[in-house]
């Protein structure tokens, strides 16, 4: 098999579709994430903190600045993204398992079947 035609085949299957679906709406979620860390959770830390501003933490090495605060807020955005993630498997998970305890409906049978079975019914009698 050609190298073209193995790689068009891979990005033909569902797989890479479902995959790049995914990564662009994780990239639209990071956004959201980012917001809430910023906006939201960061002013509650400042206000337990005492006013402490993370974003702007750093210390000085030499000629070289490292910047705390930004490490820090990373790591919040890191660990609020893992638990919503998180919730949202567990939600999932839970759905799909409640999905596959119910049986499934048995689909109704047309009425000309119906009217075909009596039929050959009554010709056995």
């Amino acid at each position: 098999m050609g190298f073209m035609k193995e790689f068009k085949e891979f990005i033909a299957k569902g797989n890479v579709m479902t995959m790049a679906v995914g990564i662009i709406i994780g990239g639209a979620f990071t956004s959201i994430v980012n917001s809430l860390v910023e906006d939201v959770i960061g002013p509650i830390i400042g206000m337990i903190t005492g006013g402490i501003d993370f974003s702007g933490l750093s210390v000085k090495v030499g000629e070289a600045e490292l910047l705390i605060g930004k490490f820090i807020q990373a790591i919040i955005t890191f660990l609020i993204t893992a638990f919503v993630l998180f919730l949202i498997m567990k939600a999932f998970n839970k759905f799909q398992k409640k999905q596959e305890e119910e049986p499934a409906p048995e689909p109704e049978t047309p009425a000309d079947i119906v009217l075909l079975t009596e039929i050959r019914d009554l010709l056995k009698k």
